[in-house]
């Protein structure tokens, strides 16, 4: 499969999103260790007592973070996976995996620095562009075969 450039390609951005979600996780727990604010009694109780048995609200950032990364990259995998079987332009497939990858990058830095209004969004729109491009393709390409 990995003669397939266009799948090696994709191969590629994926792995470095889900290494930026693993990488947000432990962000997301150091910030819980550093702010004392657990999700379960017996982490609290392991950390200080029931009183950290508490939601905090950096937590909560990222937290919103990881789950924007699971609602928008889930479903580029599945788009980009079945988009490699058509044999699309590798140079135009990388764009779309580039900006894809680069969009969902900034939105994290965006959210977890909290950088001024509009980064995140324009961040999120952006990546929604090759998403939105691979899902048309594939419709056009199943309907053009049914």
């Amino acid at each position: 499969m990995m003669e397939n450039e266009v799948f090696a390609s994709f191969t590629f951005y994926s792995t470095i999103l889900i290494i930026k979600m693993y990488v947000l996780a432990i962000v997301t727990g150091q910030v819980r260790l550093r702010k004392k604010a657990f999700a379960n009694p017996e982490d609290a109780l392991r950390n200080g007592g029931l009183q950290y048995y508490r939601e905090d609200p950096d937590v909560e950032r990222c937290r919103r973070a990881h789950r924007n990364d699971m609602e928008n990259i889930f479903p580029f995998l599945f788009l980009g996976a079945i988009y490699s079987l058509l044999d699309p332009s590798p140079i135009v497939a990388r764009i779309h995996f580039l900006i894809f990858c680069m969009g969902r990058i900034v939105h994290t830095v965006a959210y977890l620095l909290r950088l001024k209004a509009p980064t995140r969004s324009v961040a999120y729109s952006v990546a929604q562009v090759p998403c939105f491009s691979m899902a048309l393709q594939i419709l056009f390409a199943v309907i053009a075969h049914w």
